[in-house]
């Protein structure tokens, strides 16, 4: 009987009462068979832990090895701008004063999170991490980011007025001017990056990444940061504008103390995790489905 009332009880969600009718006992004695089925081990109650943002922080630090991480709740709308917040936090905590230098780069969440509002560490300097591209898409205008960037850190800009992927030859020109030497410069110096994690061509339009021939062939690629690409393993992947862009160097992000990845998307999940194996950033700020995914992604098949 005490396997027959369990039944009825939480898998029928039958009342006790009801109970009690159907067999022709009382209330009290169906009370006392369902007591005894728990203390046997016929029913089992657990209580599942619900997982945290703090928590889910926690194990990505710890499976992918990063210096430092937020993760947020995903909110309904708006995820991109609501990594503001986290990523304020961190660049709090990387205790940047005056001098310090910050790098940008390019993309939807970057500038998502700069419109959104950084915090104010007067003094800093903020230098484009790449050269320009010639779009109107509003993701790839990294001049204005880096303007916006110092306005809301109350710093002080420094862009490179040229091409990201110029010839090999123009390349030399530009480099040789003093404003965009300068600019350059501080890629040595820099403090913290904050950089975008591209998704690899093959799912990612090339209108929407305003990709060259050259980078849509690179369909082993797990993904990019300001156009280094990698695979699922961080091996990264020559292509044939890798040695002519203006950007920062993988050895240059790799000096850096502090390259924090904005990304929230669950799809960018083995983009993330080879952005971190590349070790070209070593921090992340996220949303909960996003990490998730990654650390689903890590678990041995």
């Amino acid at each position: 009987m005490l396997h027959t009332v369990a039944k009825l009880h939480y898998e029928a969600d039958m009342s006790q009462v009801d109970i009690a009718r159907r067999l022709g006992v009382s209330t009290a004695t169906i009370s006392r068979l369902l007591q005894r089925a728990r203390a046997e081990g016929i029913v089992r109650i657990e209580v599942l832990d619900l997982a945290t943002p703090e928590g889910i922080t926690t194990q990505l630090v710890e499976a992918l090895g990063l210096r430092d991480a937020a993760v947020i709740e995903t909110p309904a709308a708006g995820a991109l701008a609501a990594l503001a917040a986290p990523l304020g936090a961190l660049l709090k905590q990387a205790g940047l004063t005056a001098g310090k230098v910050v790098a940008i780069g390019w993309g939807r969440a970057i500038r998502q999170v700069i419109q959104a509002g950084l915090p104010r560490i007067p003094g800093v300097l903020t230098v484009a991490a790449t050269g320009g591209m010639q779009q109107q898409a509003a993701h790839f205008q990294i001049n204005e980011f880096v303007r916006l960037a110092a306005e809301e850190l109350g710093g002080t800009p420094h862009f490179i007025h040229a091409p990201y992927l110029p010839s090999s030859e123009l390349r030399e020109v530009f480099l040789g001017d003093a404003a965009i030497r300068d600019s350059v410069a501080l890629w040595d110096r820099t403090d913290v990056a904050i950089v975008g994690i591209g998704l690899p061509h093959a799912i990612n339009p090339p209108e929407a990444s305003a990709a060259t021939l050259s980078e849509q062939a690179l369909f082993h690629a797990a993904g990019d940061v300001i156009r280094h690409y990698f695979d699922a393993e961080g091996t990264l992947i020559p292509w044939e504008g890798e040695g002519r862009m203006i950007a920062m160097s993988p050895a240059q992000l790799r000096a850096v103390p502090l390259v924090i990845g904005v990304a929230a998307s669950p799809e960018k999940a083995k983009a993330i995790i080879g952005a971190v194996r590349a070790r070209l950033i070593n921090a992340l700020v996220t949303d909960t489905k996003t990490a998730q995914a990654i650390l689903e992604a890590l678990l041995p098949r």
